[in-house]
Formats: C-alpha cells, sequence, structure tokens
C-alpha cells in the first residue's frame, strides 16, 4: 500500500549547511539504487549539479532578505512515497513521485524525485529546496503536514489505480471539524488585533501606533517592529506576519494604496455552512483492524462513512451518473482529460526549457564568432587557444549543439523570444483548465471509490444474511 511521509532537513552535527545538502541528495541519487540515474526527475534543477544550485539559492535569498543564515535552518524537505510491491514499475513510479512533488511545491520550489529499486518495495525519496525558485521566501511547514501529504498522495496514488491505506485516527470529530473549532494562533490574534485598530481609521502610523497602546499591546521598536498584545508571552516582529500586515503593507493599508485583506468566517459547531466541505472516501469498517478492537472507533466510522455516502449520492445525482457504466466512462474521461491538459503542459514547459537553452547558445555562438574566426584565421595556433581557450570551447560547445539539433539554420533571438511568450502565455491558461480538470477528476475518482465500497459491503451482507438462512 502507499505510504507517504515528509522531513525537514537541518544541517546534521559537525557537518556544514552545503555538506549536508550534498550528502542527501547524494544518498537518494545513488545510482546503484536508481538504475545509473534513469530513475531521476529534477525540477527547475540539474540532476548534475542540483546541490550547488540548491546552495546558491541560499545565498542568493539571504541578499535578496538580508536575513543571516542559522544552524537550525531548515535546508531541504524530504519526502518519501513507497508502493505495494509489484503493484507498480519504477519508471511509473518516477512519475507518481514527479507528480506528488509538483502538487505539494506548487511548482515553486526546486526538487529531485529518485525511485530506489533496491528493496522488495520500489519506493520514491523526494527533496525539495526550502527557499523558493525566485529565492525570495522560504516554505513553511505546518502542524499535521503530514496528514494532508498523505491525503494528496491517496488521492494520486487513486488516479493511478494505486491500492493506498486508510488508516485515519479515531477522534470524535474529523479533521475537517477540528480545523473550523481550533483556536487561532497568537499570530492570527495578532492580526484580528491590526484588523480591529485599523477599522477605527487612524490618520497615520504614529496615530497606529498609539491606538495600538490603548489596547494595551506593547510596542517594541527597533530594526523591525515587533507587538505583544495583551495575554502574549512574547513579541511577535510584523515581518514575520501575513504580507498584508508587514509594516509597509499597514502603511499603505492606512494611505489606502492597499486594500484590507478578506475576512475570514468564523465557524460553529452549530452554524450551517455554505460551503459545505466535499465528500470523502468511506472508511472500511469490515477491514479495519482499528474498528474490530475499538468499539468507539467504529461507530464513529460508521457514522462518517454514512455521511459520506449521503454526499456521494447527491453527487452522483447532481451529475446523472446513476448507473455503473456512466460512472466508468465519466471517471476514465476525466483521468484522459487531466492527463491530456498534464502532457500539453509538460509540453510547453519543456519548449521552453529548450528555447532558454537554444538563446543561451546563440548569444554565445554570436559573442565568440569573430574569436573562433581568428583562431581559424591563424590556422589553429596553440598559443592563440591558450589566450582564448574559454570563449572558444564555449564556441565549440554552441556548434555541437546546433549539430546535435540538426539547425541548418539558426533562428533569431526576436523569435526565440515570441516563441518563449506564446508558451508561456498557454502554459497559464492550461495551470487554469488544469485545476479545474483535476478537481473534477478527483470527485469522479473518489465517488467511484465509494461506489465500489458500497456495493461491495451490501453484497458481503447479502452473502452473510443467505448463510444465516441456510443454517
Amino acid at each position: 500500500m502507499a505510504t507517504t511521509w515528509i522531513k525537514p532537513i537541518r544541517a546534521e552535527k559537525g557537518k556544514s549547511a552545503a555538506a549536508t545538502i550534498q550528502d542527501s541528495l547524494k544518498y537518494i541519487m545513488n545510482p546503484s539504487k536508481t538504475r545509473n540515474g534513469e530513475l531521476i526527475s529534477t525540477y527547475a534543477c540539474d540532476k548534475r549539479t542540483a546541490a550547488t544550485e540548491f546552495i546558491m539559492s541560499k545565498q542568493e535569498y539571504s541578499a535578496n532578505t538580508g536575513r543571516v543564515p542559522r544552524n537550525k535552518d531548515v535546508l531541504m524537505y524530504h519526502m518519501r512515497i513507497s508502493f505495494k510491491p509489484g503493484e507498480i514499475p519504477p519508471d511509473e513510479a518516477t512519475k507518481v513521485g514527479n507528480d506528488l512533488a509538483m502538487r505539494w511545491t506548487k511548482g515553486k520550489h526546486s526538487y529531485a524525485v529518485a525511485t530506489h529499486e533496491d528493496k522488495e518495495h520500489i519506493h520514491c525519496h523526494i527533496m525539495f529546496n526550502s527557499v523558493n525558485i525566485e529565492a525570495t521566501r522560504k516554505y513553511i511547514n505546518f502542524w499535521l503536514s503530514s496528514i494532508a501529504l498523505r491525503r494528496l498522495s491517496d488521492i494520486i496514488c487513486l488516479e493511478n489505480g494505486l491500492s493506498v491505506i486508510e488508516n485515519p485516527k479515531p477522534s470524535r470529530d474529523s479533521y475537517g471539524d477540528w480545523l473550523d473549532k481550533k483556536e487561532p494562533t497568537q499570530r492570527e490574534k495578532l492580526e484580528q488585533l491590526i484588523d480591529e485598530i485599523l477599522e477605527k481609521k487612524p490618520s497615520d502610523f504614529d496615530e497606529f501606533i498609539k491606538l495600538l497602546k490603548e489596547a494595551k499591546c506593547e510596542i517594541k521598536q527597533g530594526k523591525h517592529l515587533s507587538l505583544r498584545a495583551d495575554g502574549q508571552k512574547r513579541f511577535i516582529r510584523l515581518r514575520s506576519l501575513s504580507d498584508d500586515y508587514s509594516e509597509t503593507a499597514i502603511r499603505e493599508r492606512i494611505s489606502g494604496k492597499r486594500t484590507a485583506p478578506p475576512k475570514k468566517e468564523a465557524t460553529t459547531t452549530n452554524a450551517p455552512t455554505q460551503n459545505p466541505r466535499k465528500f470523502s472516501l468511506l472508511i472500511d469498517v469490515q477491514n479495519s483492524i482499528k474498528a474490530q478492537n475499538s468499539p468507539g472507533y467504529e461507530r464513529w466510522a460508521k457514522l462518517f462513512s454514512l455521511k459520506q455516502a449521503a454526499k456521494t449520492l447527491m453527487f452522483l445525482q447532481d451529475n446523472n451518473l446513476d448507473e455503473w457504466e456512466k460512472l466508468s466512462e465519466a471517471a476514465q474521461q476525466a483521468k484522459d482529460d487531466f492527463n491530456a491538459i498534464q502532457t500539453r503542459i509538460q509540453a510547453a514547459d519543456s519548449r521552453m526549457k529548450e528555447v532558454t537553452v537554444l538563446q543561451k547558445h546563440i548569444g554565445t555562438y554570436v559573442k565568440t564568432k569573430d574569436i573562433y574566426a581568428e583562431y581559424k584565421r591563424r590556422k589553429f595556433s596553440k598559443k592563440f587557444l591558450a589566450e582564448n581557450e574559454k570563449p572558444i570551447s564555449d564556441h565549440k560547445a554552441a556548434k555541437a549543439y546546433f549539430d546535435e539539433l540538426k539547425l541548418e539554420k539558426l533562428p533569431t533571438i526576436g523569435t526565440l523570444k515570441q516563441e518563449y511568450a506564446t508558451l508561456a502565455a498557454e502554459k497559464k491558461k492550461l495551470y487554469s483548465d488544469h485545476h479545474a480538470a483535476k478537481n473534477h477528476m478527483q470527485e469522479i475518482l473518489m465517488a467511484k471509490q465509494n461506489v465500489e465500497m458500497l456495493l461491495n459491503y451490501h453484497a458481503t451482507e447479502q452473502t452473510k444474511t443467505a448463510d444465516r438462512g441456510e443454517r
């Protein structure tokens, strides 16, 4: 069964950050485990230089933000997804791992996916850079992220016809209900206080500070402004809050240059929800070891599944999927539509990378053309080569690249830029379609999975009844 986890990677004791990154990536890219590198896939980095690129991004991040690196900083995040033995070939596992990495990072962080086939169970290691591609922000891990990752992994596995582990933690409420009821964090409370102060329309930032003090909020003005609201244990920097609550953002909100962020609707246990949560997968109570050992869990699981069955029925009725054949066809069509969009996105992305590399080589070729011509005019003089080794070598590499592509005539930089812009616009539109197609496919596949479980459940119950009748 597919299982997943996520772990932060910090500098190991006695090692530098660079050494930790290099050793970690070296481990997952082990040639003896990845079929000499064939089972390695990367995004926004090259597998041969991924460690160096990750390290350079940290330096660029420090230069962009002015933040000094610390020993306890998270350098990368390590995810792993394992599959049931014999259920998926290594090549397909790499695709699933890449899909998981892309959806989890949303394409904002470079990553490497390495599939290991040295064990009986195929498994993928995924390591993504904590710094985003633009080197302006860092990925912030969140509480219970492993649960969210497991749910995403389950959905992807269902999309690819792979088995998953149903292992929800027993509790009185579902995780979604807990999210609705949980207490706001200290930062969220501080953001709420700032919103309340700004609703009083202070004329300038000084008056804003004055109103904060009147609300029993302590102010610490150093290099970065910090606040401690009444009841909070420690000061919190404004820069650590959401984007709309930095000192610059607050000043813009006071002056009217920035609008206030939409308020989060508070929910209570008895309040009706305007946007009910989508249905989830049913829990296989009959085959659940927890249900066998815990009557309380069994009651909760049956109630949960009953609610999800009702939501599934409503979905099927709304979409006129009242026959198994219709549902099966709709599920396959949804998968085909999603895969078609994904293939077009990958094709556009691949071509954009090719265009970028081609532009780079054309630029190099043009810059070094005169030097190489002089090199030929001097009948390939060793002295001239020693004095101009770098540009001559770059010129040869560019020419070899053109020959590899079998280009009879080089395209102009302007033409390539226009093609890149067209591809970027197409890719942006495809991503919008991709999101809608993915949501539709997930709903259809989840409904199909639930119907399969319900049909199997009723068939089992009828068999048990018949057995009791024969006795």
